[in-house]
């Protein structure tokens, strides 16, 4: 390849085109490596986690060999967590190394391709302009034969899941997230190792760490178990995201830790003074969480594209039925599904009644996942621009196994309209854009949950249903205390709603001189259900040590952040120039700066043409000739995967890893939730006999007299539910609940003869009491 190519250099014009702000396929003579060109010049990574309370930093080394007889310019691309600070970059060739610095974006991608042209060694790691933490590292003129490592540390507040786990997870970056559905990934032939290594530290016990992969045993590194290590077992393929959850002792303590700022910084910036890190997530006091609500909009929007074919899309209407069949009596639904367009099943959501269920069901019987593409932004627009329901908070539930380019205007969307609704997400998959699903979810106020191996969605989606029902803190205030001659600036924005299930971590920048054993004290006032509720405690204002800066770098982050949505919304330069002056002061990346190296070596022009090879990770090569087609003109782009990738000897398929399997044997659990009517009761049918295996005659035989039918087959299907699917009750508890209810409303006089034929016809022995109430020990809402 490259034969034809007489000039050893190129011009700044010519660099550009195929630069890393440049995402097209150049197709001439010099483009991109041919198809026998198969070797991949990442050999090895290896991460290393430093996890301190509920902030993880991340040292992640890339090793590149370049095997080729020609210069080569790679292409990798790294998804890291939108919330993610990136604050160290480098490179070490041979014996030397070089530490990045940061630039402003555009000046650092002329000084890419001068560098470029001359022949010089580089490396350009910038975000991408359409999704945050999505980078692209461009790895330019590496000589023949010469190796290369790259070094990138983040620094990323750890979400929290439904049980109280902290995630980290490592993008498997090889698999293509945002390939069609006929793609096939070779994850058996992956060419690179991964060894990666957890070290925990916190004020308080850590009591398991879980993960998708095989992991070594976890080993305590002190008595008080507040200092643990953990590590992936030798062999480890990495053909998955690689997914850990950490769980903490008495993980709603509130917390407040301090870090030292920088000794040579400037007195009084962010990087010089010390920094304090508050962390608040309430637990709900039972007694005064409300009783199931008849509130609400539920819009339901699921992802109808060929990637779901098969069992996802099976799973994924079972899911939508158990939804549906569990929302309250009086509330408004609407579901939407989407591809590259997409259709809702009603003009505007409509009340939650018999008939409108029964229109729902057997919509979503007939779904199939038949689209193309995935377009999210469009049905999110019309879901915003509907009426708002006067006293009906819209809770929007999103379901996809995919991602997109355009994530960042996404979340600017959902952004903007954070105070109207909350959004929760769910990622399908070990390929769904994690940038995506959990942008979307923490700026929609709602919870992300990531299906991932043999995870039940249903259980899942019933987890973010608990707190979409569940209230809210409210009014919450800050109040600090200190010693004279210290005082505290706050640095995150103000927390006005703090829901069931988040964490929040606020940061604050401390000034003044303090001793070593002086102490402050936090006293966080709100309100929950109307009933006030304090928390105070005291914390150390002496630093912890060894703290690094990841705390500031957060805080930087959030700050950047924040000035990049009032530079969108006032389109005011001197703010993008604040931007870029923060970027640069703390070393954290921001969409308008990058990291860049420059070795100049021999000062000599490297000699031949330059092979370029695209790494098959998540690189985004876009197809001109699709672009340039008038049917696909502005529509979203699709993307295009060179064919060398498409290998019929691969038998590791996108679809059938992407998701947990379910059988696709017909379950009676679901036709038991189906034949629910919208106000809780069953009636006595046909179906009915089938799911729980009895003739009609002898169920009628064992009905108690004056119990008419709708009460009796009411109390047969919870007996049911309770004798026979006890491993599902987290899935069906609202269903049951409906069902109390509707009983309860009944006013019957002999449930307890009922409920005793009902355990003789059916062979069980449930309890009357779950009849009339559900435990609180199973659920959070209880009568």
């Amino acid at each position: 390849m490259g034969s034809d190519c007489s000039q050893p250099q190129e011009s700044r014009s010519q660099a550009r085109r195929r630069s890393p702000g440049y995402v097209i396929v150049d197709r001439n003579s010099c483009g991109l490596i041919m198809e026998k060109a198969q070797r991949v010049h990442l050999k090895s990574v290896e991460v290393e986690v430093q996890v301190k309370g509920y902030v993880a930093t991340v040292t992640s080394t890339l090793q590149y060999v370049n095997e080729e007889e020609l210069p080569v310019e790679a292409l990798f691309v790294f998804p890291l967590p939108a919330e993610a600070a990136l604050c160290h970059f480098s490179t070490k060739i041979a014996d030397q190394e070089l530490v990045a610095e940061v630039h402003e974006k555009q000046k650092a991608q002329e000084m890419y391709d001068d560098a470029l042209s001359s022949g010089q060694q580089t490396f350009f790691w910038g975000e991408t302009e359409e999704s945050p933490g999505v980078f692209r590292l461009a790895v330019g003129n590496l000589p023949p034969k010469e190796s290369a490592a790259v070094t990138l540390i983040y620094v990323t507040e750890l979400a929290v899941q439904v049980d109280d786990g902290l995630r980290f997870c490592l993008p498997a970056v090889l698999n293509p997230r945002y390939a069609p559905s006929n793609i096939v990934a070779c994850a058996s032939k992956v060419p690179y190792t991964l060894s990666l290594g957890v070290h925990i530290t916190s004020s308080i016990p850590v009591s398991r760490v879980e993960s998708s992969c095989s992991l070594e045993p976890l080993i305590y590194l002190n008595t008080a178990q507040t200092q643990a290590k953990v590590s992936l077992s030798p062999g480890h393929k990495f053909d998955r995201d690689v997914e850990i959850l950490l769980y903490y002792q008495d993980a709603h303590q509130p917390t407040a830790i301090v870090e030292a700022g920088l000794s040579n910084a400037k007195p009084g910036s962010l990087m010089g003074d010390s920094l304090v890190m508050l962390s608040l997530f309430p637990e709900f006091p039972a007694e005064v969480v409300s009783s199931f609500g008849k509130r609400g909009e539920f819009i339901l929007v699921m992802d109808q594209s060929g990637s779901m074919a098969g069992s996802l899309m099976r799973s994924a209407k079972e899911t939508l039925l158990l939804l549906l069949k569990s929302l309250p009596l009086g509330c408004y639904f609407n579901i939407y599904g989407f591809g590259s367009d997409f259709k809702s099943f009603f003009p505007k959501s409509v009340e939650y009644t018999q008939k409108t269920v029964e229109l729902a069901v057997k919509k979503v019987e007939a779904m199939k996942a038949d689209r193309v593409g995935t377009d999210i932004l469009r049905p999110l627009e019309h879901i915003y621009k509907r009426d708002h329901l006067p006293d009906q908070p819209k809770q929007v539930f999103l379901f996809t196994d995919g991602d997109v380019p355009n994530t960042k205007e996404i979340l600017d969307l959902v952004r903007t309209h954070s105070r109207s609704h909350r959004c929760f997400t769910f990622g399908i998959g070990q390929f769904a854009g994690t940038a995506l699903i959990t942008g979307m979810a923490r700026e929609g106020r709602g919870f992300a949950q990531f299906i991932t191996s043999n995870d039940r969605l249903q259980l899942k989606v019933m987890q973010s249903l608990s707190f979409a029902l569940q209230p809210s803190v409210v009014d919450i205030s800050v109040k600090w205390t200190l010693p004279e001659g210290v005082s505290i600036t706050a640095l995150s924005p103000p927390l006005n709603v703090l829901f069931q299930g988040q964490r929040a971590l606020l940061y604050a920048q401390l000034t003044g001189e303090s001793s070593e054993n002086d102490e402050g004290t936090v006293t966080v006032h709100y309100s929950l259900e109307g009933q006030p509720v304090t928390n105070q405690f005291t914390f150390c204002l002496k630093a912890a040590e060894d703290s690094g800066l990841g705390f500031h770098r957060l805080a930087a982050r959030s700050l950047i952040r924040s000035l990049e949505m009032e530079v969108k919304e006032m389109k005011d330069e001197s703010l993008r120039e604040k931007v870029v002056e923060l970027s640069v002061q703390t070393g954290v990346s921001s969409s308008f700066t990058a990291f860049l190296t420059v070795h100049k070596g021999s000062g000599q022009p490297v000699k031949g043409p330059l092979v370029r090879d695209a790494i098959p990770a998540s690189y985004l090569e876009y197809d001109e000739e699709y672009d340039s087609h008038p049917r696909h003109q502005g529509k979203p782009h699709e993307l295009f995967i060179p064919s060398r990738y498409h290998s019929p000897e691969c038998e590791y398929s996108i679809r059938a890893s992407a998701s947990p399997h379910r059988s696709a044997q017909k379950d009676p659990y679901l036709d038991l939730v189906s034949l629910q009517k919208a106000a809780g009761n069953w009636d006595l049918e046909a179906k009915l006999f089938d799911v729980v295996g009895k003739t009609e005659e002898e169920l009628a035989k064992q009905k108690p007299p004056q119990v008419d039918s709708a009460m009796w087959a009411t109390v047969l299907a919870l007996i049911w539910l309770y004798g026979f699917r006890t491993a599902e009750q987290e899935e069906w508890k609202f269903i049951a609940m409906k069902a109390t209810s509707w009983i309860r409303s009944q006013k019957v006089g002999n449930l307890s003869e009922c409920v005793q034929a009902g355990n003789a016809v059916l062979g069980c022995q449930v309890e009357e009491e779950c009849m009339t109430y559900i435990c609180p020990r199973h659920c959070h809402y209880y009568h």
